[in-house]
């Protein structure tokens, strides 16, 4: 399976990049998944709903069905899962974007606004093979206008092998 980061600091625009990056590349004819880390705890269900009932009774994974769409929760109750792990669980696509997991061995485009203060993380991990950003910057990689959602497209589906 194919899986490209966007990876950045919080307020960067990331989650724009990212929602940005699917409507484009499956406009193109391409399939693609996406995960999603998160620092926090999140639940997507419901104290007294169903499916809240059988987690807290102790199912492991719980499947929310209906003629629209299915969610799987899957109660890992240890460890956080690393990022084979989750992989492993998705249905074969052309691509896999993944936001977040900064530091996970993957190819990777890095999100950069001046304005959050932050500093770059390419500088120190090899794996962030492009910067999209709204700044003029001179860097050892290509220097992506975060703008333009078709270039940043274009840089990975070539970094990939889709195009």
């Amino acid at each position: 399976m194919r899986v490209y980061g966007v990876i950045g600091w919080k307020n960067s625009g990331k989650t724009s990049l990212m929602e940005r990056l699917v409507a484009e590349i499956t406009g193109r004819g391409f399939s693609v998944s996406t995960v999603k880390h998160v620092h926090h705890d999140v639940d997507l269900d419901q104290p007294g709903k169903d499916t809240f009932r059988h987690r807290a009774a102790g199912a492991r994974e719980v499947v929310l069905a209906s003629a629209d769409r299915f969610a799987l929760m899957v109660e890992h109750r240890g460890p956080e899962p690393g990022l084979p792990a989750v992989l492993a669980r998705l249905a074969p696509v052309d691509l896999v974007l993944v936001e977040g997991y900064k530091r996970d061995a993957h190819p990777k485009v890095e999100v950069w606004r001046e304005e959050t203060g932050h500093p770059l993380i390419q500088p120190g991990d090899p794996l962030v093979r492009a910067v999209a950003t709204d700044a003029a910057l001179a860097l050892p990689v290509p220097v992506l206008d975060l703008n333009n959602t078709a270039v940043v497209a274009d840089f990975i589906l070539r970094e990939v092998g889709l195009v």
